[in-house]
């Protein structure tokens, strides 16, 4: 009987010496989702040189045809390379994604085109911003006239956008000043005035 007590009391002051031990035990045994247990995600701004020797394939850029968070109603073609024009033209297809617009809509996008475009293009839409006031400002070359001009009146709405977003000729890119919603909702507001000065103009003859 006594060896039994002796026997038990070893193994029980053999356990509590191994489980007071100062020493962790850092690796476990089998995992069996180690992909789960060692996480290979990394901070944005980590160092990202090393991932190909470690097989993991990360170019800090997004999936080729998903949407970031927050972007919305995405346009398709890039920037013509310079002397090509094939996107300039294809955009002629695209439509405004937007499909209605209420009266706030439209007022909030006639705010967007008097602090961004009136300048140049007149808050009349004439073509007669303070920048070319009429021959007299600082710039020499009149803007394009968007009202009262069959070539701006008659360009699709795609098209318009296309100049907007990438620039075209003496006009540079509004894309980092406007998102794309709000590049829809200037051109749609100066599509509702070409309409308006259009219908006028057939009523009158």
């Amino acid at each position: 009987m006594k060896k039994y007590i002796y026997l038990i009391g070893f193994i029980s002051v053999s356990l509590y010496m191994i489980s007071c031990s100062d020493e962790v035990k850092r690796k476990p045994g089998s995992i069996y989702m180690p992909d789960m247990a060692y996480s290979r995600a990394y901070e944005s701004y980590a160092d990202h040189s090393n991932l190909d020797e470690k097989g993991i394939y990360y170019n800090n850029r997004p999936v080729k045809g998903t949407i970031a968070r927050g972007e919305e109603l995405p346009f398709s073609l890039t920037k013509d390379a310079p002397g090509d024009t094939v996107n300039y033209y294809a955009s002629r297809q695209v439509k405004c994604p937007i499909d209605s617009f209420s009266a706030s809509d439209l007022a909030e996008a006639e705010r967007l085109y008097l602090v961004n475009c009136g300048i140049c293009h007149g808050n009349k839409l004439d073509g007669n911003g303070p920048i070319y006031k009429g021959g007299e400002g600082p710039y020499p070359a009149k803007p394009a006239t968007l009202v009262g001009d069959v070539k701006y009146e008659s360009m699709p709405e795609g098209q318009m956008f296309y100049s907007v977003t990438y620039g075209k000729n003496l006009m540079g890119s509004y894309a980092s000043q406007l998102s794309r919603k709000q590049r829809w909702a200037v051109i749609k507001y100066i599509k509702s005035k070409q309409v308006k000065t259009i219908a006028t103009a057939v009523a009158v003859k």
